[in-house]
């Protein structure tokens, strides 16, 4: 997802810092409570002020203001945040009211509930004092329906003229409306400068006594929503009677805190709402990716293939037909994003709507219909896919590889679009060691080992399902599997790596990165391969302490700060971690888990889209990158991922197998997994403090359990 990363220094206002025109604002300190397609984003202390603060439905801004203040005293916040992924709370003290000791006596607490369409708010005042309190409480709204791509970009609009109505006040542009009503209705309402409601109520509270009001903001959007919410049944559904409970606190609290998130960012198609998927992340990306799906929905498949059905279907819905050079549509193609409006980012880049130019979703999804396809979902929901992947397989071979070179590769064919159309889709990631760009095409080395694992995974489908076409994609990975050994790996003098790609000239683009972590597990490289790419994923200037990160600390260019180019994407590390425990390479993989786990803690559980990359060796812990997405779809779906790989399972549900290989557990015992599925059937896992392993809820003669060496 393409991100323009810029900083600022802020500026103060009334109603709290507001960043200068033109710079995207930072998230870092924000408090994101949702339940997708609606989101509200506030200060630590819980006020809704400028900058990227508001309640949010579908791409749009409905609140851009909402402020609670008791007037004459100082408000002194002294606690607040996300109680789950769609409640919040707060909490302020007056001070100065009803006090006899230096202890606070009155105190204003405020209880966030995001649900989509709606934010409510409820605001008590509570006297613990000896004496009674006047509080005069004054509430500030404004709303400039605003879209989402103005917010990210730091432009400003005009606020919207409100209309104020008995219990409250509205906003609307004759398209979408944003109704905010308080009750008790205020004493008074009155239209401060610049557009803003004040709402006031002057409230006498008593020795012990407690006030109390509720806000509530809805939304009316005539067009209505490109995506639907999920129902609160999906939601709760999503991973249901999952737990871990292990050694380490820290994956256990990501795992449950990700079980959170990931109901919360649950999406569904209007065109089939039993089908559902992962919203990419929070706040710039809640709606469908076509990567960011699939990646999230892989790494959950343990806990059940639902998730992974919906989000086939969903894509397979709006899977290219046609050719269409203004949105990069091909046939077979797999979509990048699909938006209310397009995006503007300026400087000459925009993307329609609905916009296609990615080079490794129609790949992932192939594989993802495998992978769902082994951990038990069913046949007769498989088989109407498989016209799909025969499809998606065309498109690589075909539009895929257009210069017919045998590597995928991508060049914006728009003039306007995305100029990197892998998973690092900044301007700047894909580079040479001594930080020249690359230039277009560019063939990725993960999107090939995506495509190998693709190919492979087709042909296995093919021959269960019946269908020709199995020995052609076997052929036509062994070949690329060639040509890659060939064409990508390159030498320096601690040894041979893959490169991250190939640039226009068909020459190596030698900069060490992350990519290469995409690599094992797939079956591109052989035993020797893996060993050499583990060895270098395992390095500290790749392996920072607290994951992988995205460029080596010793390249020209490296940024801890870069967006693709030195910060960490847990999403980039777990993949790694899965592939290197399948080849065996078990200590680097647990290393880079460990990493994971440790950075989790001071982020509470909620790790974010990526952060920085300085290194555990100068922190003690994770600085965050300060315009990340926070929650992010495929950072919470890491936790499965990483618990995946300590746990060493592999599925075969068309045969009705389990395999469980614990190779990177010890710093983890004893774990109790329960609540995974294998098909029809809940399963749970269970490592004693010795290791040893024991499955129940599954036949014991369908469980394996190996040795680490086997």
């Amino acid at each position: 997802m393409e991100t323009t990363v810029k900083t600022h220094d802020g500026t103060g206002s009334p109603d709290g810092p507001v960043p200068p025109s033109g710079l995207q604002p930072f998230l870092h300190d924000a408090c994101i409570t949702l339940c997708a397609p609606s989101m509200a984003l506030s200060r630590p202390d819980g006020q809704l002020r400028e900058g990227c603060d508001g309640f949010y439905h579908g791409d749009r801004r409905a609140l851009s203001l909402l402020t609670a203040l008791a007037e004459d005293v100082p408000n002194a916040p002294i606690g607040g945040g996300p109680d789950s992924a769609e409640r919040a709370s707060f909490r302020t003290v007056l001070r100065g009211l009803a006090e006899h000791s230096p202890d606070p006596a009155v105190t204003l607490e405020r209880r966030r509930r995001v649900e989509p369409g709606e934010l409510s708010e409820t605001l008590t005042l509570h006297n613990a004092g000896r004496t009674p309190a006047r509080v005069r409480l004054t509430l500030r709204a404004a709303s400039d329906l605003a879209s989402m791509e103005t917010v990210k970009s730091g432009r400003t609009v005009p606020r919207r003229a409100p209309e104020p109505h008995a219990d409250g006040v509205s906003w609307s542009d004759g398209e979408f409306t944003a109704r905010l009503v308080c009750t008790p209705v205020p004493e008074t309402a009155a239209q401060a400068a610049d557009e803003i409601t004040e709402l006031h109520h002057s409230v006498e509270l008593a020795p012990g006594e407690r006030w109390e009001a509720v806000l509530r903001c809805t939304v009316e959007d005539q067009q209505g929503d490109v995506f639907r919410p999920a129902t609160p049944a999906a939601r709760a559904a999503l991973a249901s009677g999952a737990s871990l409970a292990s050694a380490d606190h820290g994956l256990d609290h990501w795992f449950a805190r990700a079980r959170s998130d990931l109901g919360a960012l649950l999406l569904a198609d209007p065109l089939q709402e039993r089908d559902t998927f992962l919203a990419a992340g929070a706040p710039w990306f809640l709606t469908l990716f076509g990567r960011d799906s699939i990646l999230a929905a892989r790494m959950l498949l343990p806990l059940g293939t639902g998730l992974a059905a919906g989000t086939l279907r969903t894509l397979a819905r709006r899977q290219g037909a046609v050719s269409d050079p203004s949105t990069e549509e091909q046939p077979g193609k797999i979509l990048h994003e699909i938006r209310r409006d397009g995006l503007d980012f300026g400087d000459g880049l925009a993307v329609p709507p609905c916009y296609y130019g990615t080079v490794d979703a129609t790949p992932l999804w192939v594989t993802l219909l495998h992978d769902a396809w082994r951990w038990g979902m069913p046949p007769e929901e498989v088989e109407p896919l498989l016209s799909h992947a025969e499809s998606a397989l065309t498109w690589m071979d075909e539009h895929g590889d257009a210069d017919g070179d045998g590597f995928l590769e991508y060049v914006d064919s728009t003039g306007r679009g995305l100029a990197n159309q892998g998973w690092k889709d900044s301007g700047d990631a894909v580079r040479h060691r001594d930080g020249r760009l690359a230039e277009p095409p560019v063939a990725l080395c993960e999107v090939q080992a995506y495509a190998h694992e693709a190919a492979l995974g087709a042909a296995e489908l093919f021959r269960a399902f019946g269908r020709g076409g199995a020995d052609r994609w076997e052929e036509w990975a062994a070949r690329l599997a060639d040509r890659f050994r060939e064409r990508f790996w390159v030498e320096d003098a601690r040894g041979p790596y893959p490169a991250i790609a190939l640039g226009a000239d068909k020459q190596p683009l030698d900069a060490l990165t992350s990519n290469i972590g995409h690599l094992p597990g797939t079956g591109l490289l052989n035993a020797e391969e893996s060993r050499l790419v583990a060895e270098r994923l395992a390095g500290a200037d790749l392996d920072c302490g607290f994951g992988l990160r995205t460029l080596s600390s010793d390249s020209t260019g490296y940024s801890p700060l870069g967006y693709h180019i030195g910060t960490v994407w847990p999403h980039d590390t777990a993949i790694a971690v899965q592939g290197l425990a399948r080849d065996g390479h078990f200590e680097a993989a647990e290393s880079l888990a460990a990493g994971l786990v440790r950075a989790s803690v001071p982020f509470e559980g909620r790790l974010p889209e990526l952060f920085a990359g300085h290194g555990a060796h100068i922190d003690s812990r994770p600085a965050p990158y300060p315009a990340s997405c926070r929650p992010q779809a495929w950072s919470a779906a890491a936790s499965v991922a990483v618990l995946q790989a300590v746990l060493g399972l592999r599925a075969d549900a068309p045969n009705g197998r389990l395999t469980v290989r614990p190779g990177m557990a010890e710093r983890y015992l004893p774990l109790r997994a329960s609540g995974l599925r294998l098909g029809e059937r809940e399963f749970e896992v269970a490592l004693d403090a010795d290791g040893t392993a024991r499955v129940s809820g599954l036949p014991e003669d369908r469980v394996t359990v190996e040795a680490p060496s086997a």
